[in-house]
C-alpha cells in the first residue's frame, strides 16, 4: 500500500453515520490481524474503489469495508475483534 493513497478513520465518518446512529470514530477498534486496539479514527480508510476500505495503521490488515449500491448497503467488519463504541 502506497502511504499517500489513503486518509485517517474521520474519512470514514459520513458512510458509517448513514448506517448507525452514534460516531463510530471515536469508537476503540481491535484489530484482528496484529491485536492493535486503538481509535477508528487512527486507521487508514482508503476511498479510492467501488467502495471504503478501512486498514489497520499497524499492520495494514483490512478492517472493515462499505460497499454501497443502488439497493443496499454492505458492511464487512470481519476485521475487527471487536469495535466498542462509548456511552454517550
Amino acid at each position: 500500500m502506497s502511504e499517500t493513497n489513503y486518509l485517517d478513520g474521520n474519512a470514514a465518518a459520513g458512510a458509517l453515520s448513514e448506517l448507525f446512529a452514534v460516531d463510530l470514530t471515536a469508537a476503540i477498534a481491535q484489530c484482528n490481524g496484529c491485536g492493535r486496539t486503538a481509535v477508528f479514527a487512527e486507521s487508514r480508510v482508503y476511498v479510492d474503489a467501488p467502495g471504503m476500505v478501512a486498514r489497520c495503521s499497524g499492520c495494514e490488515s483490512v478492517l472493515l469495508r462499505v460497499v454501497t449500491t443502488p439497493n443496499d448497503t454492505f458492511l464487512d467488519l470481519r476485521g475487527l475483534t471487536y469495535l466498542r463504541v462509548p456511552n454517550s
